[in-house]
Order: C-alpha cells, then sequence, then structure tokens
C-alpha cells in the first residue's frame, strides 16, 4: 500500500471520528434543549389607592422555569425574583401583635392585619386554571380553591385541576409612614400533581390599618409555569 493512500486512510479515519463525536455532541445538546430551563422576564407595575397615601411599585420581576427532579410529567419547579416597594405616605403607628397569616376567606388576597399596617408580597399559583384579576378580586370563582403557605427559601405545593394557591414570599410591618421594601431573588416554588398547564402571577397587598381602612392590591403580569 502506497504512502499517499495510506495517510489518505487515516486522515478519512480521523475525520470519521470527528463526525462521530460531531454526532454524540449534537445528541447530548439536543438532550438538554429540550430540558432546558427558561427564562422569562416580567414588567414592572405600580398601582396607589385613592387617598394617595399609598404607592406599590414592583421592579426586577422574572422568573426561571425547570422541569422538576421527579420527571414524572406532573411537575416542575419556579424560582422567582423581584423587588416590592410601598412608600407610605399616612399611617397609624399601630402595635404588632400575633401574626396570624394569610387566611384565605374570599377577598382577603392572601393578607392579615395583626395590629400595624402591613406589605405583604408574593405568589399565586394554579393548575389548568387562568389567574384573572376579577377571580382573585371575588376570592373563589368557578369552584377554585384558595389556600397557602409562607415562602421560607422553598415550598412544595400540590396542585389538582382547578386548584390556586397562594404563597407568601414576605412580609414587612409599616409601624409609620415611610418606605418600606421586600427584595427576593430565586425563591423556589416546586409545583406537583398538576399534569397540565400551570400559572403564576406576583401580587403585592399593603393594609393600612385604622379608621380610614384601605388595601391596596398590586398584581404581576401572569406566566406559564409549563
Amino acid at each position: 500500500m502506497s504512502e499517499n493512500r495510506t495517510n489518505g486512510l487515516r486522515r478519512g479515519a480521523q475525520i470519521a471520528g470527528v463526525g462521530a463525536a460531531a454526532a454524540v455532541a449534537m445528541g447530548l445538546l439536543s438532550a438538554g434543549a429540550a430540558n432546558a430551563d427558561t427564562f422569562v422576564p416580567l414588567p414592572d407595575g405600580a398601582k396607589g389607592n385613592p387617598a394617595g397615601t399609598v404607592t406599590i411599585s414592583r421592579t426586577g420581576e422574572h422568573a426561571l422555569i425547570s422541569p422538576s427532579l421527579a420527571a414524572n410529567g406532573a411537575g416542575r419547579v419556579v424560582w422567582v425574583s423581584g423587588n416590592a416597594v410601598a412608600d407610605i405616605s399616612e399611617t397609624p403607628e399601630g402595635t404588632v401583635g400575633p401574626n396570624n397569616g394569610a387566611s384565605g376567606a374570599p377577598g382577603t388576597n392572601n393578607s392579615s392585619t395583626h395590629g400595624a399596617s402591613q406589605l405583604s408580597t408574593g405568589y399565586i399559583v394554579g393548575c389548568q386554571v387562568s389567574i384573572a384579576s376579577d377571580a382573585i378580586s371575588a376570592g373563589v370563582s368557578g369552584g377554585v380553591t384558595l389556600s397557602g403557605g409562607s415562602l421560607g427559601g422553598s415550598i412544595g405545593l400540590n396542585l389538582g385541576p382547578g386548584d390556586v394557591k397562594f404563597v407568601q414570599i414576605d412580609y414587612k410591618d409599616i409601624t409609620k409612614p415611610g418606605h418600606y421594601s421586600v427584595e427576593y431573588q430565586d425563591a423556589e416554588i416546586e409545583i406537583q400533581g398538576c399534569a397540565g398547564y400551570a400559572q403564576a402571577r406576583a401580587y403585592t397587598v399593603v393594609e393600612i390599618i385604622g379608621d380610614h381602612y384601605s388595601k391596596t392590591t398590586l398584581y404581576g403580569q401572569p406566566f406559564s409555569v409549563g
């Protein structure tokens, strides 16, 4: 066999080897792409109360959605980030009492007065249901069940079709006029039991106690959680 032919065979084998490696790499990349995280940027928002004593704003909100490690087709994980701010020009000082948490009663929007005004922020998560403003303000709509939990780093939710749950990220007591904020980064919410589509939406509530009681709610843009 001539030297040229031998060199040609070697070069052919090398090219074939590179092609096979590339094919394997492409296969791995395709498999990874199918399970890739989804980044969801969300718009800023602001709202004030009619008296002009409360202004709520939310900035820097985004979500990162991943398949659940359970890999059962009914689970997924979402990491949420954002900054909720309340500017309060008028409120009674109040005295902070026992925190009873969210009552979940119709129209409460996951807030609870406990002797002081309060800023509360979190997410409403639903399975196979559209989280519209009218459904939330009504408290219960079309058989949707409202329940909730407090988010301390991460929380797991079991959602069946038509279920909606409030998940509180954090809150701050408001004992005097001023600037209050709750900033959160990659707070984890794991959803299990929802074989269909899931949807989430941020909420921020400011309750002002006293003779001029008010509750101001700012909702975020709904987004798909897969």
